[in-house]
């Protein structure tokens, strides 16, 4: 990308009347890069809603083929980008190459699979009850179920994925899916990333004969509230921390018209240890936790924060192998310096307090993060201490030794709501098991049976929510295709005439798709 001075996406152009210019910086070393880009003014947040708003009508319209085509064509143009792209990401995040081509793969892979999830046309939720107009004591109307896209959609990118979960990431692959325009909000860490994949939408919009504002895309650390609080904004989608999730909540909620706000933001991943798995491979556990901790810095949302075991002689043994394995781990540049910053911050609330011990890891130099690892006493845990319950965002994690399995039962009331809960077990663990998993299902959106949370498959089955504080909202995912059903909601057509019904819901089932009908499911038409 030549040196430029970026300008916002509006409607298929680029505008760029704000005086406030921004910088794109170096993740290693802080230097700037060739890269400027201009602030959103107020009327520029304004415009770019206002065009989601117009190409609206016309977009939700288009049939799900037509959906498909556009984000297949996303799909490719993210594919083409060079070499040049993958190492301009590598600057701006500190992320390695690999790191970026695997994120670049899942990112169009992602749209892909929205694509199929179109063309098959579960997500229309097509719902049919055949008027009965014999009943009694009351006849029955005919009455027709479909969903709709909410409308245009707000999506804030994320810092730690600059691909996967930013500029053509879930949230916008699902809206788009759903027939909502999106406004995005490109994150300061990484802005000429942004314009590089927005610039990719955009030619891939004009491919398709998409409307102009089908995709818009702003600049600018101040210009989130504007965004949420217009009133052409439908709902929300946000991956970041609990504070900004809950101050986007919170200006959503106090619209004139409040709108949902799709929010992942803080969870700690606890990680079961059972006894009959500690005694049978504990140093092999030990090894692959401390990898899935410093996994990427430790800068993913699933990393495992919280590490419990049941005292015995094998967990004396697991922990000091797993504090020499952390002692051994080199220290990782993170995404940017308010990230390493936020890490020490975290560091220093944990040295301070009285019932945490520090195990392992050396001092932090430099502008690098220091994997650590730390003790904290059992009743912190379930006495519900608050500092317990907070992410440390880096390659760190806190154990905990519990006496029994009830003391551990005990302790997992108390957790706050989580993206994933882990069990290490063996099959004399299973009894075990079998008590906990219920406890799980209610703090956890993902439970994992001797696995580690850092990968997550993008896949029809996935998960990638919890309860609160992991997300805004725990009936819904961020990751996988049941995503797309954030961006819907139903309506029912009463006594309509077939020739003024969605293609979804006439009686000649002319899209194909399977239908709830009369209580059944059948692809077949119906008799006028």
């Amino acid at each position: 990308m030549p040196a430029t001075i970026g300008h916002n996406f509006i409607a298929g152009g680029r505008s760029a009347a704000g005086e406030v210019i921004l910088q794109s910086l170096d993740a290693a070393n802080g230097e700037a890069l060739p890269y400027r880009f201009h602030q959103a003014t107020e009327a520029e947040v304004d415009a770019a809603a206002r065009a989601a708003a117009a190409a609206y009508p016309r977009y939700r319209q288009l049939s799900a083929e037509r959906r498909g085509e556009f984000l297949d064509a996303i799909a490719a143009e993210l594919d083409a980008l060079g070499d040049d792209f993958v190492e301009l990401v590598c600057r701006e995040t500190a992320l390695p190459a690999a790191r970026i081509q695997g994120e670049r793969s899942r990112t169009s892979n992602q749209l892909r699979l929205f694509a199929r999830v179109l063309r098959r046309g579960d997500f229309h939720g097509a719902r049919i009850d055949r008027a009965q107009p014999q009943r009694q004591p009351l006849p029955r109307p005919d009455l027709r179920q479909w969903r709709i896209g909410l409308g245009p959609v707000a999506v804030f990118g994320a810092s730690n994925f600059p691909l996967a979960f930013s500029t053509a990431g879930g949230d916008t692959a699902s809206a788009l899916a759903a027939g909502c325009p999106v406004v995005f909000k490109a994150h300061s860490g990484h802005m000429a990333t942004a314009e590089r994949v927005a610039q990719a939408i955009i030619q891939a919009a004009e491919k398709t004969g998409m409307p102009a504002g089908v995709f818009n895309m702003i600049y600018g650390a101040g210009v989130g509230a504007d965004l949420v609080r217009h009133p052409a904004i439908q709902a929300v989608g946000f991956t970041g921390s609990l504070k900004g999730g809950r101050a986007l909540c919170d200006l959503a909620a106090a619209r004139p018209q409040p709108i949902p706000v799709f929010a992942e933001m803080s969870s700690i991943n606890p990680v079961l240890l059972l006894p009959a798995a500690l005694k049978q491979r504990g140093e092999r556990i030990a090894a692959e936790l401390a990898a899935s901790v410093v996994l990427g810095c430790g800068q993913f949302c699933t990393n495992p924060g919280l590490v419990i075991g049941q005292r015995s002689a094998e967990f004396d043994t697991f922990l000091q192998r797993f504090a020499a394995h952390m002692a051994e781990q080199p220290p990782q540049t993170m995404l940017n310096a308010g990230t390493l910053a936020s890490y020490r911050r975290g560091l220093d609330a944990l040295h301070q307090h009285p019932g945490i011990r520090h195990l392992a890891g050396s001092p932090q130099q430099g502008n690098q993060a220091q994997p650590q690892l730390f003790q904290a006493d059992a009743r912190l845990l379930l006495e519900g201490d608050a500092l317990l319950q907070e992410e440390v965002f880096g390659p760190t994690t806190v154990v905990v030794e519990v006496a029994d399995q009830a003391e551990l039962t005990q302790a997992l009331h108390g957790l706050h709501g989580q993206l994933s809960a882990t069990l290490i077990a063996e099959p004399a663990d299973l009894a075990s098991c079998a008590e906990l998993l219920p406890l799980l299902e209610q703090k956890a959106g993902r439970l994992l049976l001797n696995g580690y949370p850092t990968g997550v498959e993008v896949s029809d089955a996935m998960v990638h929510g919890g309860p609160y504080p992991a997300t805004s909202d725990a009936r819904g995912t961020s990751v996988g295709s049941l995503a797309i059903d954030r961006f819907l909601r139903p309506v029912c057509y009463q006594n309509c005439p077939d020739a003024l019904l969605p293609a979804a819901l006439q009686n000649a089932n002319p899209l194909g798709i399977a239908r709830l009908v009369d209580g059944e499911t059948t692809r077949e038409s119906l008799a006028d």
